[in-house]
């Protein structure tokens, strides 16, 4: 019997089937090769080298490929500028600099030389090659994300360097495209720059007012997601226009959108899972389709070529990582992260050599020649494979250096556990939102979240019970859209206030989060009754939000911290809060305070969260609440830190908070906070105190006894 001959109908070219494969391939490469502790991308890259016409001619790289891929580079590229801690890039500003220096000039350098004295190319051909080497894409850089290492300073590092080595290259390459269709003169280059200087003008000015006001204005989750990839892509082609790559355009797209997508928010989350799930998987099937492995076997010239490219584009860039490492004293892993980002060699070396097949010098006879083109693809395989691989090992070394770190210094803290008290529909989303924020991304807990009916009308029950539970149900959904769990209660109780303590009490919350409405004539009824109660109820900390806008959008925290705040038990946890509401938000942090109090909170900032920005004003007396609200803006959050009767930094004054919100902050974001009265003692910081040493010893042990003949009265009781 003969068998059917399957080769006729090769390549696929029906558009379901080709859809089908590659989703096959995306979903089982990560399966198959995680078993053997490969990096998947290196699965996606032998996947398109097998179906390619190069080896079983399953898929023809059609214009799809071309599309998806071309949206897959700039996905990289514009996650690697969303995700970057732009504070710690800008403290890394020289090394990054440096690390670019060397990453372009060493390979530069040795491209120069392989190209004049070992393949006998021209002056020209031998610049083309040495751009080249000296380029490189972030192929790998899903794998950081992945293990959660986009802020570490190396990264940052690499990523600099990255756009520095790749700009000046493909100046070069312009350069030489410009000598050899005779366009090169003085005139060609000031408008080079002009454009060049237009554009970044219009994308760092334009682009982040106009996406605030958006997010500002709707809030509807696809409609923000295909916002924020209209921009991209606008970025891309204007990038373009000025004479750029449209990978530059992705990443400054990127960095211009840092600022008002969060690392923790439902939109930062769609953002990677649709890039990570197919438009990158995509291009990286993509560029293996282009590799002839048959290259290697044919012998000769070709892979004298093939060899030599591989060892001088892996060599350059080790020797320049480890110059970088050993210049600023970094650590192996730090080395080995810069080399595994920066040795991949993929999109800016393909456009390279494209360019340079197009370039005649004679008649029929071009800048790179086929050869060349086949040693660049071979190389683009190799590099990728050892960037992944390395970067895999650095990332996960990494990972697991900075768990250790935590779980050290995570030792006689508290266990977190935020509970959010949901009344209002309106306020769920901004709510759950500032929780998130304020929440520790490492931690493995949920968030809580509850809500309280207290309708007597058994026929008016069942009907609020349904949007309680409604409102619960869209708390889930958003904490959901980040990967973070929530546990839900819905409470019936005779007493609000009754039953979100019970409920806190019940669920072990550490912490509470209430909504304020809009309303200003709720504003001295909440602050009276309700949240007396609530604070008697309870010695945890309480956080009372109020959000005019959404909590993305908000530009700077202004924060009044009554004199010896310093002295409160509870004081650290909030300071702690809103610095990662600033990390998230990439907001500055302004602190108006007594000097003791801002010497605390300073020590603190600097040791634990250095990348945060942070100001200081001081302010002896809360008296003084006015000359703060003169500085206050509509996109600023307010956040005010209170206290309870009885506490070390009460004062009388307190008791006019409701009227001075009405009468200064009315038009502006709000945060009121109450910090842990009765908790556990201060951490021994080593901070520098306003009091001797003998005073902190004498204070300390004042507090655990106090502490503890509480704790033992409530036991009795």
């Amino acid at each position: 019997m003969k068998l059917p001959d399957i080769g006729i109908h090769l390549p696929i070219t029906d558009p379901t089937w080709i859809f089908f494969l590659v989703l096959m391939i995306i979903l089982f490469a990560p399966i198959i090769l995680g078993r053997l502790r490969i990096p998947h991308i290196i699965g996606m890259i032998l996947a398109g080298v097998v179906i390619g016409k190069y080896g079983f001619n399953i898929l023809e790289r059609d214009s799809s490929f071309e599309l998806f891929g071309k949206v897959g580079i700039y996905y990289i590229m514009f996650l690697a500028g969303l995700e970057m801690d732009l504070e710690n890039l800008k403290k890394n500003l020289g090394r990054a600099f440096v690390f670019g220096l060397l990453t372009f000039a060493i390979p530069f350098a040795v491209g120069m030389w392989v190209g004049m004295s070992l393949f006998r190319f021209s002056v020209g051909a031998s610049l083309l090659l040495s751009s080249i080497f000296a380029s490189h894409t972030l192929v790998a850089y899903p794998i950081v994300g992945r293990y959660g290492l986009s802020r570490h300073a190396s990264v940052s590092i690499s990523i600099g360097g990255t756009m520095f080595a790749l700009t000046v290259s493909l100046f070069v390459l312009a350069g030489i495209s410009g000598i050899y269709k005779g366009e090169l003169d003085s005139g060609s280059w000031m408008l080079f720059v002009l454009k060049c200087v237009a554009y970044c003008v219009f994308v760092f000015w334009i682009f982040p007012r106009f996406a605030r006001w958006f997010f500002r204005k709707y809030e509807d989750n696809v409609m923000q997601y295909i916002f924020v990839l209209a921009l991209v892509f606008l970025s891309a082609a204007l990038a373009e226009l000025a004479g750029m790559e449209g990978i530059f355009g992705a990443f400054l797209a990127g960095l211009v959108l840092n600022r008002l997508i969060p690392h923790v928010s439902p939109l930062m989350n769609r953002t990677e899972f649709v890039g990570n799930a197919l438009f990158i998987p995509y291009f990286l099937i993509g560029v293996g389709m282009l590799i002839n492995l048959g290259t290697l076997f044919s012998g000769g010239e070709t892979l004298k070529v093939v060899l030599v490219m591989v060892v001088v584009a892996t060599v350059t860039k080790w020797i320049a990582a480890w110059l970088t490492q050993k210049i600023y004293r970094m650590s192996k892993a730090s080395r080995q992260m810069l080399f595994g980002l920066s040795n991949a060699h993929a999109a800016g070396a393909l456009a390279m050599v494209m360019v340079g097949t197009k370039i005649e010098i004679a008649p029929g006879e071009y800048l790179m020649n086929e050869g060349m083109l086949n040693g660049v693809v071979i190389m683009i395989l190799f590099s990728c494979i050892i960037s992944s691989m390395v970067t895999e090992h650095a990332a996960r070394t990494m990972a697991l250096a900075e768990e250790n770190g935590e779980m050290d210094m995570s030792r006689g803290k508290e266990d977190e556990r935020m509970m959010v008290s949901i009344a209002n529909p309106e306020t769920v989303e901004p709510l759950v939102n500032m929780a998130l924020l304020m929440r520790n991304p490492k931690s493995k807990k949920e968030l809580l979240a509850v809500t309280v009916e207290v309708e007597y009308d058994e026929a008016k029950k069942q009907a609020k019970l349904a949007q309680r539970r409604k409102s619960l149900e869209h708390a889930a959904r958003i904490a959901s859209a980040v990967d973070v769990p929530m546990k839900t209660r819905c409470r019936l109780s005779t007493n609000a206030a009754t039953g979100i303590l019970n409920t806190a009490s019940e669920m072990n919350a550490t912490e509470i989060v209430l909504g304020l409405h809009h309303k200003h004539g709720l504003l001295d009824s909440f602050l009276g009754s309700f949240a007396q109660s609530i604070l008697k109820g309870t010695h945890r900390q309480l956080m009372i939000v109020k959000c005019l806008m959404p909590v993305n959008t908000m530009r700077r925290l202004m924060v009044a911290v009554p004199p010896k705040a310093e002295y409160e038990a509870g004081f650290y946890k909030w300071v702690e809060r809103l610095a990662r509401i600033g990390g998230q938000l990439g907001c500055r942090v302004h602190f108006w305070a007594h000097p003791d109090t801002i010497q605390r909170i300073s020590g603190y900032m600097e040791k634990f969260h250095s990348s945060v920005r942070v100001e200081f004003s001081t302010m002896d007396d809360w008296d003084d609440l006015l000359m703060m609200s003169s500085k206050v803006a509509y996109d600023h959050l307010t956040v005010i830190v209170s206290a309870r009767k009885g506490a070390i930094s009460y004062q009388p004054s307190f008791e006019e908070l409701p009227n001075q919100i009405t009468k200064y902050f009315s038009n502006s974001s709000l945060m009121l906070i109450y910090p842990d009265q009765l908790g556990d003692p201060l951490e021994n910081f080593t901070f520098s105190s306003p009091r001797s040493q003998a005073e902190n010893r004498i204070y300390d042990n004042v507090s655990k006894w106090v502490i503890k003949w509480v704790k033992k009265g409530e036991e009795q009781a």
